[in-house]
């Protein structure tokens, strides 16, 4: 079964055979070999300082591995995208067609949002059922929820959920018992660890959006609720909308509260006023992301296990048969 493989380490990323091996330097001056069979790798993201060359990266192409890059402060920087296999023309016209539609595309934003605004509430009433004083937030998140089929265009639409979101950000305090209110979303830098979990979480759940994307026919720079943009796989942020909430916030609110995650594992950006998470924070989320996404729930239509990862994919199948007219597109919505 294919794997994601994390690596931390600095060294060069070399090719051996169907081996991929880092080789890195060692505490006596020699260099030393990790290896990892290539027919086991899913994606490979990139945390290190790590030397490579175009062959290698041709060998990744044709291996169909795609591979994260992130700098030193854990930052995003980009992602090797291999040429895709998977095409087709029909579908690629159609999915040009859908968007140039503005009722079809809107129908597409609107189901982006409902999935999100659902897996909020989700989280907010799991934890009121346990106490938490949240029923005003509820509310309040609940009636933009109602208006979603009644906001007549995409801008409308995003400053509905930015609304909700605020909202719900807002709560993060209560679920948290946070000594200080988290009053709002701050990103470029994440002003507070809370921000910084965001942030990194939001930017794994992407990358991990993208990687099932390229096992698809769909062209991942043709989105329907974010602006399509040449610096960016923006159809991956439309479907991540719909997980952030189910995979990402419930994974930040176990990690804080459980003191998995503490204020030592953060440190200062630069001169900036940010903070990021620091190697070991990002080792920590790291591991119990992949666990998450690794574990299983029993599918309702389809009758038997499935991981959290190929949720992902599901979601993706499910927009090609909707641009395909076979089935309209649903956002998915968590049962358990």
């Amino acid at each position: 079964m294919a794997e994601t493989y994390y690596i931390f380490r600095s060294g060069r990323l070399r090719r051996k055979h169907n081996t991929l091996y880092l080789e890195s330097p060692s505490n006596n001056g020699d260099s030393q070999k990790h290896p990892f069979p290539v027919e086991n790798v899913r994606d490979i993201y990139l945390f290190g300082e790590i030397d490579l060359n175009t062959k290698l990266l041709r060998f990744l192409g044709q291996r169909q591995i795609t591979a994260h890059c992130f700098n030193y402060h854990g930052f995003y920087v980009g992602s090797f995208y291999p040429r895709q296999r998977n095409v087709s023309g029909d579908l690629l016209v159609r999915q040009v067609q859908v968007f140039l539609d503005p009722h079809r595309r809107l129908f597409l934003a609107r189901q982006f949002i409902k999935g999100a605004l659902f897996h909020i509430l989700h989280n907010l009433r799991y934890y009121q059922n346990r106490g938490k004083p949240l029923a005003d937030t509820i509310a309040t998140v609940d009636a933009l929820a109602a208006q979603i089929d009644d906001a007549p265009d995409i801008a409308s639409l995003m400053g509905l959920e930015g609304r909700a979101r605020d909202v719900y950000y807002q709560a993060f305090t209560v679920v948290m018992n946070l000594p200080e209110p988290f009053e709002k979303r701050v990103r470029r830098p994440p002003n507070n660890p809370i921000n910084a979990l965001i942030s990194f979480g939001n930017t794994m759940l992407y990358t991990a959006v993208l990687t099932e994307l390229y096992v698809t026919q769909l062209n991942p720079t043709i989105s329907y609720l974010h602006e399509p943009s040449t610096r960016r796989f923006s159809l991956a942020l439309d479907l991540a909308e719909i997980f952030k909430p189910l995979i990402v916030d419930r994974l930040i609110f176990r990690l804080w509260n459980k003191r998995m995650i503490t204020d030592k594992h953060f440190e200062p950006v630069g001169k900036a006023e940010g903070v990021y998470l620091n190697e070991e924070g990002r080792k920590i989320w790291i591991r119990e992301f992949d666990k998450q996404l690794s574990e299983t729930v029993q599918h309702r239509k389809l009758k038997r296990s499935v991981s959290y990862r190929r949720l992902l994919r599901l979601e993706a199948y499910k927009l090609v048969r909707h641009l395909l007219d076979i089935e309209p597109y649903e956002s998915f919505k968590a049962w358990w």
